[in-house]
């Protein structure tokens, strides 16, 4: 499978490096002025070489805790990662037989991406993916999808309409698919509605194991209608709301 595009969570990372950079130059004039105090005061009361380290550990916990807390920037940090992780996975698929588009702007849609296309003898799939903390049970009931206690239809219905947008766009049949990352969900996935949700892990194989639909020339045609409607996403925004 060839890469023609930025590559897997292209625009996502686009945007962290952006909002990561603003107020850089200030949160390292911080971490400089609160290392300096806290070593100078253990070694004003202990000795230089407690001070050091002091300093050293106050340094390393700023930059740790200033990467990892909540707010935008470690959420598309953490989307841009887990799309990386979801195009390693999908590049397992069989070349010649399956070909992958990642960060696809949508038809009519400028400002929203598709994480991931694939197109391949087994069918068409518009892949978005979603990370969850770790533990989070995704469920679903009679009326929608929950991850945890948190309602996702908003994920949902852009999930889903992200796959008609395509399907319209290529006049063929497009699965719509969330690559759940962090997240548990049954071992055959959860599908509700129009969507399925699939661990990372066992996308490849879902895809897989779909019955044969196409033949390696209808899939290279397909994929090029695809790479001239859906262009490389320009702009750092992301494809649906919630999950990051």
């Amino acid at each position: 499978m060839r890469a023609r595009d930025g590559g897997a969570g292209a625009s996502a990372w686009a945007r962290y490096r952006l909002l990561s950079g603003e107020y850089r130059h200030e949160r390292i004039v911080l971490r400089l002025l609160l290392t300096v105090a806290a070593g100078t005061v253990v070694a004003g009361f202990i000795e230089v070489p407690a001070g050091v380290a002091v300093g050293a550990i106050l340094f390393c916990a700023h930059t740790i805790y200033v990467r990892n807390r909540p707010g935008p920037v470690t959420s598309w940090r953490l989307g841009a990662q887990a799309e990386r992780r979801t195009g390693r996975r999908l590049a397992t698929l069989e070349r010649g037989a399956y070909r992958v588009l990642h960060d696809r702007a949508l038809p009519d849609a400028p400002a929203t991406n598709l994480d991931h296309l694939v197109v391949g003898i087994t069918g068409v799939y518009a892949v978005g993916s979603r990370r969850w903390s770790p533990g989070v049970r995704l469920w679903a009931d009679h009326r929608r999808v929950w991850a945890g206690g948190s309602s996702l239809a908003s994920l949902h219905a852009a999930t889903a309409r992200a796959a008609r947008t395509v399907s319209e766009a290529l006049g063929v049949e497009v699965v719509a698919v969330v690559a759940v990352h962090g997240a548990r969900l049954p071992r055959a996935g959860l599908r509700f509605g129009e969507v399925e949700y699939q661990r990372v892990r066992a996308l490849a194989g879902f895809i897989r194991d779909h019955p044969v639909v196409f033949t390696s020339a209808q899939v290279e045609t397909i994929t090029a209608a695809a790479e001239e409607l859906l262009p490389p996403m320009q702009e750092p925004y992301r494809f649906g709301e919630t999950g990051r």
